[in-house]
């Protein structure tokens, strides 16, 4: 099988759509990553001399020449268009490159596009067919407007923290920036139903999202469970993964690691792991006897491997799995079989090593050794490109 997603007779969805990015950090340069993986031409509009913040983010000293790596392994397969947007000689290349572009997406501050001449209202007079996408901490309105916009600050307004850790653990945050992936995500999705919309009907659309309505919607089970109840679920006091859901699902320690135990009966479970004292239980108690249940199976599994556990559970088809760190992940034949990784090669010849694109498009990875662009240095070629000096003239 081909790692190439697309082909001359067989071009990728997104081939010949233009999104201009004026995105940084996260969020939606994460979500022009995606655009760009489904074959659209993302260019990054940055402001000269120091660019996209996100190049100079320190993220535990891991730096590719001169922009960090993190930067590099979201905002791969792009070119950077630098641009004075307080010179009203550069501004008119920028409106003249939007009148020929099908996205524009941003992730200011609320206002900001506005006061530089870039809001909707003026954007669709100059293009009715222009998709704009505006990704936001808390929404353009309303009394929370000009809260920060940062995930973790996120994670922490939206009750996110309460599903994760035991009960009595102080609130636990996800460790990664969820809400800036999610929402990212989820601006894609908005950005393509605008695009096909567009097809139908021949006018674009502005497309809001936030952080904050991103994660709630990622806790859409444990809002209606407390908006039907008026409380929240509570965690299991030991080996909590889901506050919804009862014994024995959760994570136990053995022996010699950890294991995952999803939904099983209890009756099989305790023939799988010969575990006489999961007997006092009935299935109906699993909720309301959860927490003894889950120290029960926690005492019993500590007592052995978890390659000896496993093997009874699979004998009776139960679900369960043991825990993985990233190094074992790799030698395990079914990551490899999927080919989840692919080299980036920077322009001096150094690789890194990122995550390929998930998605397959009729049976073909979609990968690209294509590296983040170096600061404005497609500028020039996009001016000739698009006959921009003529805005200036």
């Amino acid at each position: 099988m081909s790692d190439k997603g697309a082909s001359p007779n067989n071009p990728l969805p997104l081939k010949g759509v233009l999104v201009l990015e004026f995105c940084q950090y996260l969020s939606g340069p994460s979500a022009g990553l995606r655009l760009a993986d489904l074959g659209a031409r993302v260019i990054k509009i940055e402001n000269p001399g120091k660019g996209d913040l996100c190049r100079i983010l320190p993220i535990k000293n891991r730096w590719v020449g001169e922009n960090s790596l993190l930067f590099h392994t979201i905002n791969r397969n792009k070119e950077s268009y630098t641009v004075n947007l307080k010179s009203p000689e550069e501004l008119a290349e920028i409106l003249e490159l939007i009148r020929q572009a099908d996205v524009v997406m941003h992730n200011f501050r609320p206002g900001v596009m506005e006061k530089l001449g870039l809001g909707y209202e003026k954007l669709k007079g100059l293009n009715p067919g222009l998709v704009y996408a505006e990704i936001s901490g808390y929404g353009s309105r309303g009394p929370w407007v000009k809260k920060p916009g940062q995930d973790l600050l996120l994670q922490a307004m939206t009750g996110l923290m309460y599903a994760s850790g035991d009960r009595h653990d102080p609130p636990v945050p996800f460790g990664l920036a969820i809400g800036d992936i999610l929402c990212g995500a989820q601006i894609v999705q908005g950005i393509l139903a605008a695009l096909v919309s567009r097809n139908r009907s021949g006018k674009g659309a502005k497309i809001e999202l936030s952080l904050f309505e991103s994660l709630l919607d990622f806790q859409f089970e444990l809002l209606t469970t407390y908006f039907a109840g008026g409380q929240r679920p509570l965690r299991s006091k030991v080996q909590n993964a889901h506050p919804l859901l009862g014994a024995p699902y959760g994570i136990y320690a053995t022996r010699d690691g950890h294991m995952a135990i999803a939904m099983v009966p209890l009756k099989t479970l305790e023939e799988a792991l010969g575990c006489k004292a999961l007997g006092r239980f009935t299935q109906e108690m699993v909720f309301t006897h959860r927490d003894k249940i889950k120290k029960v199976l926690a005492d019993h599994l500590a007592s052995d491997n978890t390659a000896f556990w496993l093997a009874g559970m699979r004998e009776k088809g139960l679900w369960a799995m043991d825990v993985k760190n990233w190094k074992a992940l790799k030698q395990e034949a079914g990551y490899k079989h999927m080919k989840l990784e692919q080299k980036v090669r920077l322009p001096d010849g150094q690789p890194v090593l990122t995550n390929r694109c998930p998605i397959r498009i009729d049976g073909k990875r979609l990968v690209s050794d294509r590296p983040a662009p170096a600061l404005g240095t497609d500028s020039e070629k996009i001016r000739k490109e698009f006959n921009l000096f003529k805005a200036t003239t």
